[in-house]
Parts: structure tokens; C-alpha cells; sequence
């Protein structure tokens, strides 16, 4: 081909492509001249399309709708009410607005509206009056009360031994979302809308928490781990299960989605087996070595649950997940859990009877006369059920006016304990009446050395009282040494002596049998008595011979004063506990 004739085609192509160019500007420019006026493509005044739509079209085709508009407001359960536009007044503002608004949307633009959509919200083409809006919308059915029923988040399940926890999904209600719902009515009367769902449009309250919240679906199964834990509990031949059937409820899920255990609950369980197995402070029976049952008050001794250590095992033990067996956490423990909590390795002290018995399992150790506290002074022993505190060799008991080593300490009661009294020569009887211990159990060494090698720490020690097992061979003894000293205080007998042999002749006569047996100076009081009515005779006597002479002293013939007992007496407590 010739180079002129392709210069010729080269030529006519420009040419058409310059009069195309031309004719796609011309064509451009002609678009943005009418949009300049008219609204750009995929354009939307307050929701509702206006593409192409001159200021004048938009306000007569709004001016149509405003006369018959109403508003379809569907509800949950598809109760559909009604709000018409004359019932709030509405109206078409005929002003510049719409033009404005065409104006500011720059036509040179609308090819960019072919691919991205314009939106324009503008509250001011159409207006209600606000007070009948109010109360338009304080009529419809779902602004009633009874339609305030507000959303359940969704949460775990109650446990169930088959499927564990598991999700609850959120169950939707019918509470008004207040600024939600009047936001939604207010844009679909500014745009002219004739429907608004409020469930699609978001005008109710809605759950915080879905069923597919992730957060939650952790939480549930966090709980299922703990629920695989299960706590038997083995208390002597009694078994307890702590499972998810009970601690299930305990379990809380909280704001940030953390599982927890509620502690207060946790409480109260430990509390319910307080009062199952706790023993300590309860009245004990006591099927003494008399063949009488007795029941002692002030029990210090017993099983006692530690509530906080249990509490915090408990808690430890449901996050573990694990089955575990194991024993209660105590406070204070005891022998046996079965019968008893003393079982049957204890002392048992009579105050009454002054005597003791120390048993270890079930069989006898030793048995003993003592000597307990002072009652005379206020220092007796007191009654109850303890625990030994501890026991110690070679101690010394220091009070207010005294201090005595002894070699064999076991406190029971604060100060008061079993010891050694090697002061004493005699133990038993009413010895304790007016010259007992400071509150002590004074014992012979030999015994005191037996119940040290027999007794451990929390040995139980049960006091007691039991009216009819006095030792009344001791008590006659200790009568008939009170009548023994008042013989003794007659001395030497004058015409003076009449009241202290009356007195002594008294005590004597008051006396039992046996105890009358046990008087040694019994023949120096009826001495003194018959030396005493020798010298009233004397006296008689010689008052009738001499009736105007002084009477003299009759001196006796032999000296009946009543000979000293040779009983000895055991020495006074030396100040021990």
C-alpha cells in the first residue's frame, strides 16, 4: 500500500474518533447540565429512590403521598398498628430545601453515582407536629405495658447428669428499645415510608448475649470440666458425694465471661455437714464404770469441721475437675466418728467418788483414788469432756502464792491437769472438801507415771459428778477425824470445860456405827465426862459444908486430858494447779 493511502485512513480515523469524543463530551457535559437540576442516578432522599427526580417532581410526588400516608408498624407476634399522617399532623415543607440539596450534590459527579450509590437524609422536606407524635405513638398496642417483656440473654443450662451444661439460647422479647423505635419511625415518616417491621429495624430491645456468643460457649464448657469433678467423702463408716448435681448451682458466669464459684454457697454446704458431724460442744453420755449412764455438759472435746480450710478444698478440689476421696478438714478431731467420738481409749474421773479410771482400747489400765480441787476455797474441779493438752515431764506449777516441780504434767482444762502430789500421804475420800488442790487431780506418783505412759495429746478426759458413789468408808473416816479433834480440844477438864465436852459428846453421838469405830479417843471424851461430873459433886459438896467459905478449885485425882490421834494427817496441797 501506498504511504499517501494510509495517511488518508490514519487521517479519517482521527477524524471519527475526534467527532465521537466530541459527541461523548457534548453528551457528558449535556448529562451534568440536567443534573444540575435533577437528582444523580441511584440516589435516595430519606430511603426512597429519586433518581432523575427535579426538586419540583420529588415535592409533588411527596405532596400525593402526604394526603392518604400511614405508616404500617409490624410487631413481633405480627400485630401490625397503624400511625397515619394526619394523626401527627404531617406536612410538606414547600420551600428550597430539595433544590439545595440537587444543587449540592455537583452534577459533573453522576458518573460516580453509577457505581457508588448517594443516600441523602434531609429532615426538613416534611414536618409533623411533635405533641400528637407523642401521643400517637404512646397509643400503639406495643407501647403497652403488658408488652414490655424484655429479652433473656442466653446462658448455660441447669446441670443435667446426661448432658451436662449446655447453652440456653437468648429468647427475644417485646420491651421497646425507646430511641431505637423513635428513630425508626421518625426516618420512615421523613421518607415516606408505608412499613416498619420493629424487629427487622431493631426497634426492641435486643439480648446482649446470643447463643453463639463465643465467650459463652467457653464458659459452658469450662463448666463441664468442673463438673467432672466429684468429692466422696469418707468420715469413719459414713460416705458423702459432693457432684455436679449439687455444686452445679454454684457455678456462675459472669459479665467478662469468667466462670466462678459462688463462695457463700459453698458456706452454707459446709455449715449443712457442720451439722451433720460436728460433735464438739454437743452433750456427751457417758456409760460409766458405776454401770450409770451420765450426760456431761461443757464438751471441749469432739470433731469440729474447720469451716474456711473445708470451704477452700472445696473450691480447689471443683476446679481440679478430678474425682477425689478424702476426710473432712477439722478444726478439732476426736477418736472415733462411729458411737462415741471418745471411743473407747479415755479417763474417766469421778469427782464424786474421788477415784479415776484410765481406759485404752477398751481394756484397763490403772484405777485410783485422788485428790481434786479445793470446794471449800472455791477451787473445785470443774466438770466436762476434754482433750489432754499436752504432757510434760518434770514441770513446774507456778500460781499465786506457790511454786511445785512435779515430774508428771497433763494439763487437760487451761491450768488445771492430772499430776504426781507426793506431799500427800493419803488420796480419796472427802479429802478435797477442805483440803483439796487449787483445781488440780493430785495422784500418786506410781499412778500419775502409769496415765503419763498410757495418755497422748487430745486424749480424752471426762469429768464428772455422780451423786451415790461417794466413798463412804473415807467419809466416815473424815467424820470420825473431826470428832477426834474436838476430843482432843477438851484438854485438861475444869468446871469451864462443860461446853467443849458437850459438843464433842454431840459429834460423836451424830456419828453412823462405823464411823463411831473409827473415833481412837473415844475413851478420853467419857473420861473427860466422868472427871467432869466428879468435880461438880466436889463442888456440890462443899458448898453445902462451907456455905460462907470461897469455894477452891478442886484439883482431879489423875488428868483424863484425851490423848493425841496418831493418825497421820496427809499434808496440805502445796499450791498445784
Amino acid at each position: 500500500m501506498k504511504k499517501g493511502t494510509q495517511d488518508k485512513k490514519i487521517k479519517k480515523i482521527l477524524i471519527i474518533a475526534g467527532i465521537a469524543a466530541g459527541i461523548l463530551l457534548t453528551a457528558y457535559i449535556g448529562i451534568s447540565i440536567y443534573f444540575m437540576s435533577h437528582f444523580c442516578f441511584r440516589t435516595k432522599l430519606n430511603g426512597t429512590g429519586v433518581s432523575g427526580y427535579s426538586a419540583d417532581k420529588v415535592l409533588r410526588d411527596w405532596q400525593d403521598e402526604i394526603k392518604n400516608y400511614k405508616l404500617e408498624i409490624t410487631e413481633r407476634d405480627g400485630t401490625v398498628d397503624e400511625l397515619k399522617g394526619d394523626d401527627i399532623g404531617l406536612e410538606l415543607q414547600w420551600d428550597d430545601t430539595v433544590k439545595n440539596l440537587i444543587k449540592k450534590q455537583n452534577g459533573f459527579t453522576w458518573i460516580n453515582r453509577l457505581f457508588d450509590p448517594d443516600n441523602i437524609t434531609s429532615y426538613a422536606i416534611v414536618t409533623f407536629d411533635k405533641t400528637k407524635f407523642d401521643a400517637a405513638v404512646k397509643e400503639l398496642n406495643c407501647m403497652s405495658d403488658k408488652m414490655q417483656v424484655m429479652p433473656v440473654d442466653a446462658t448455660a443450662s441447669e446441670y443435667d447428669k446426661d448432658d451436662g451444661f449446655t447453652v440456653v439460647e437468648a429468647v427475644d422479647g417485646t420491651a421497646i428499645d425507646p430511641d431505637s423505635f423513635i428513630k425508626g419511625i421518625e426516618d420512615c415518616i421523613y421518607g415516606l415510608k408505608e412499613n416498619y417491621d420493629i424487629s427487622k429495624d431493631g426497634g426492641y430491645i435486643q439480648p446482649q448475649i446470643k447463643g453463639d456468643n463465643d465467650g459463652l460457649k467457653s464458659a459452658v464448657d469450662k463448666m463441664n470440666e468442673y463438673a467432672k469433678s466429684v468429692i466422696t467423702y469418707q468420715i469413719g463408716d459414713d460416705t458423702d458425694v459432693l457432684d455436679a448435681g449439687t455444686f452445679g448451682e454454684w457455678l456462675e458466669i459472669q459479665d467478662d465471661m469468667s466462670v466462678t464459684i459462688d463462695t457463700d454457697k459453698i458456706l452454707a454446704y459446709v455449715k449443712g455437714l457442720e451439722k451433720k458431724y460436728n460433735t464438739f460442744g454437743r452433750a456427751e453420755k457417758l456409760a460409766t464404770s458405776y454401770g450409770q449412764t451420765v450426760t456431761i455438759d461443757n464438751n471441749h472435746y469432739g470433731w469440729k469441721i474447720d469451716e474456711d480450710a473445708e470451704a477452700e478444698q472445696i473450691k480447689n478440689d471443683i476446679e481440679g475437675g478430678e474425682p477425689v476421696t478424702r476426710d473432712l478438714n477439722y478444726k478439732y478431731t476426736a477418736n472415733s466418728h462411729t458411737g462415741n467420738d471418745y471411743g473407747n481409749s479415755y479417763v474417766e474421773i469421778n469427782l464424786t467418788a474421788q477415784h479415776l479410771f484410765v481406759y485404752k482400747d477398751g481394756s484397763l489400765v490403772v484405777e485410783s483414788d485422788f485428790v481434786s480441787g479445793n470446794t471449800s476455797k472455791g477451787n473445785g474441779t470443774p466438770t466436762g469432756v476434754f482433750g489432754l493438752t499436752y504432757k510434760q515431764k518434770d514441770a513446774t506449777l507456778n500460781g499465786e502464792n506457790y511454786s511445785t516441780p512435779v515430774s508428771f504434767w497433763m494439763p487437760f482444762n487451761g491450768n488445771v491437769g492430772m499430776h504426781d502430789a507426793t506431799w500427800r500421804s493419803t488420796f480419796g475420800g472427802v479429802i478435797y472438801k477442805s483440803r483439796g488442790s487449787h483445781g488440780c487431780v493430785n495422784l500418786p506418783y506410781s499412778v500419775a507415771e502409769t496415765i503419763y505412759n498410757t495418755v497422748e495429746k487430745n486424749y480424752p478426759v471426762l469429768v464428772y459428778e455422780l451423786p451415790g458413789t461417794e466413798n463412804t468408808a473415807a467419809a466416815d473416816k473424815d467424820a470420825a477425824g473431826t470428832v477426834i479433834s474436838a476430843i482432843d480440844e477438851i484438854g485438861e477438864v475444869t468446871l469451864e470445860s462443860a461446853d467443849a465436852i458437850s459438843s464433842a459428846r454431840s459429834q460423836y453421838d451424830s456419828l453412823s456405827d462405823t464411823a463411831k469405830s473409827y473415833v481412837s479417843n473415844y475413851q478420853a471424851l467419857v473420861d473427860a465426862e466422868t472427871y467432869y461430873a466428879q468435880l461438880q459433886e466436889q463442888a456440890q459438896q462443899e458448898a453445902v459444908q462451907q456455905p460462907e467459905a470461897d469455894q477452891k478449885e478442886v484439883q482431879p485425882s489423875a488428868d483424863p486430858q484425851a490423848p493425841q490421834t496418831d493418825e497421820e494427817q496427809p499434808a496440805a496441797d502445796a499450791g498445784t494447779q
